[in-house]
């Protein structure tokens, strides 16, 4: 640590790594010091020059005897004073609440952004950026976040705030540390000096309200990075997404934290930081950084990487079609490698869509694993992947040979269950959260005598989507078991038939009801947009749902009319 002089105050400045490599420069923010940053820039002073300093008021930093001086031109002006000891013609600036408020004031100023190389924003939107969302956002959106900004109207009052301070708030902020973030406190964290420093940064919100201050230009033309956490209870997620219009070079990633992700989450915001900043200075962009710049009509999936699995035909290929017609890059995985690739260029030629064509089986426990490793070291971790690939051996039970049950389970269920275990664990290892698709079927809960392998595996995939979804939900990962009826699909046709030849029969049902799958690719787009858990398809799978909850017996009644319809 050392100290440096800006105007009126002195402040604490910590410096880590060897100052030949690219600087990092963590703001922090209120009521923190600069050590609330001590696990990020562990991960960072390898690869990085990484400085600190508590700001004007806060840790070990001297406080300006004028109260006026905590506006925002003296706190840029100690931002300057930082960077004329670093001495560097640009760094790379991240700011956490007021830390990255002072860094959007500062990056649409002459002679300050200049010295700025990217700007990485976590959890402070920019005070001209929030007027302008106040002023135009939906009169919903704005009552969304005037409710979770409460504190700054009760922070406005004198003395009391003072007085919470220095009583019971350090108590209370410890134990929405805890709950809200998983965050255990620490030597430096809160710090020593939190009651003193909350009082002083008071003046934050006092110096810098609307009305006392001159409004500034909101564009932004440095490299920003929006590091959205999603479980901030103090910022909405439109809010957030305001931002990005004010920035002509913006990305915007999540993280599935609290508040203080950087401590909650250390390691991905690290990495977040450490990517933005070595693709600004010259690097080749990762897949996830890739897909999360912001660009007009992109589609809802813009910012996705989809990964299907029986994508060569039927649902699997409509979905794979979907997503891609919203924006998505998709994995188009599928045992037929010619199908697969017949789906991907359809995905280029057609939709102008990027997609790539990989064979795997999904019942090989080996093959899955390569699979998802090279899908994360060729593309990224996925953000969504459906686990879609099928097949049908129909016929009584007493037909089907043990070989024909280990085929159904292995690619109905085993299938679904490597999928899950292997991207899900990526997508929790990233903590950017994402979703799990399982094509499961009408028959998970309509009992039938003719598909007694089919649809016990269909019911295991219903069942573990739904302990799935309760498990990963901690992880912002999304679980959906999608449960469609009759499909017009090549299904049937490819199915193996035992006992009786039901062919014929099954074929021609599938094509009178006449669904087609993209029908069904339509409900699982909807079903990962809303985050929703268990979504019967078509009529009648909605029918047997509801009959499956509230008529139990008339399920098995239909089931014992198979039977007999099976003898005709």
């Amino acid at each position: 640590m050392r100290w440096i002089e800006s105007g009126d105050v002195r402040l604490a400045l910590v410096e880590e790594g060897d100052p030949a490599r690219p600087t990092v420069l963590l703001l922090h923010g209120y009521p923190d010091t600069h050590r609330v940053w001590d696990e990020v820039a562990e991960r960072l002073r390898d690869r990085f020059h990484v400085v600190r300093y508590d700001v004007r008021g806060a840790g070990s930093s001297g406080a300006p005897a004028d109260h006026r001086h905590y506006d925002l031109d003296h706190l840029v002006s100690d931002l300057s004073a930082v960077l004329d000891d670093i001495g560097k013609p640009a760094v790379h600036l991240v700011g956490h609440d007021w830390g990255s408020l002072q860094g959007w004031d500062a990056v649409t100023r002459p002679g300050v952004r200049e010295r700025v190389a990217s700007f990485t924003s976590l959890g402070g939107p920019g005070l001209d950026q929030t007027a302008e969302f106040l002023r135009h956002g939906s009169l919903g959106d704005v009552a969304a976040q005037r409710a979770r900004s409460w504190y700054i109207g009760a922070f406005q009052l004198p003395v009391l705030p003072e007085l919470a301070w220095r009583t019971f708030v350090p108590a209370m902020l410890e134990r929405t540390m805890r709950l809200g973030d998983g965050v255990e406190p620490r030597p430096g964290h809160p710090a020593a000096t939190l009651a003193a420093d909350a009082a002083n940064g008071l003046w934050l919100y006092r110096c810098n309200r609307a009305g006392r201050r001159r409004r500034r230009d909101p564009r932004v033309d440095v490299p920003v990075q929006l590091i959205e956490a999603t479980r901030d209870s103090f910022v909405t997620p439109e809010l957030l997404a305001s931002l990005t219009r004010w920035a002509s070079r913006c990305w915007h990633r999540r993280i599935v934290a609290g508040h203080w992700a950087h401590r909650s989450r250390p390691d991905v915001v690290a990495r977040m930081i450490a990517e933005f900043a070595a693709h600004v200075d010259g690097g080749e962009a990762g897949g996830s950084l890739r897909r999360s710049r912001v660009a007009p009509g992109r589609g809802a999936f813009g910012d996705r990487l989809v990964v299907v699995t029986g994508a060569g035909s039927g649902i699997g290929r409509a979905t794979a079609r979907a997503f891609a017609a919203h924006g998505a890059e998709v994995v188009c995985a599928d045992i037929d490698a010619a199908a697969a690739a017949r789906t991907a260029d359809g995905i280029a030629k057609d939709l102008a869509g990027t997609a790539h064509a990989v064979r795997v089986d999904v019942a090989d426990a080996a093959a899955m694993e390569a699979f998802a490793e090279d899908v994360r070291s060729r593309y990224g971790v996925p953000d969504v992947v459906v686990n879609n690939a099928g097949v049908i051996v129909a016929g009584p039970f007493l037909d089907h040979s043990i070989d024909d049950w280990r085929r159904t389970l292995d690619v109905n269920l085993w299938g679904v269950v490597h999928g899950c275990r292997l991207f899900a664990a990526q997508m929790t290892e990233r903590g950017e959260g994402g979703h799990l698709v399982n094509i499961a079927s009408m028959a998970a809960f309509a009992p039938t005598a003719v598909l007694p392998a089919y649809s016990a595996a269909k019911s295991a995939v219903k069942t573990l989507s739904e302990c799935l979804r309760a498990e990963l939900a901690a992880e912002g990962i999304g679980v959906s078991a999608i449960c469609p009826g009759f499909v017009s699909t090549a299904i049937a046709r490819n199915a193996d038939y035992v006992g009786p030849d039901l062919r014929e029969l099954a074929e021609t049902g599938a094509e009178l009801r006449g669904y087609p799958p993209e029908r069904v690719a339509a409900h699982i787009l909807r079903a990962v947009h809303r985050n929703q858990a268990v979504v019967p398809v078509n009529t009648e799978a909605k029918l047997g749902y509801a009959l499956s909850h509230v008529f139990p017996g008339a399920m098995r009644g239909v089931a014992r009319l198979s039977a007999a319809a099976r003898n005709l």
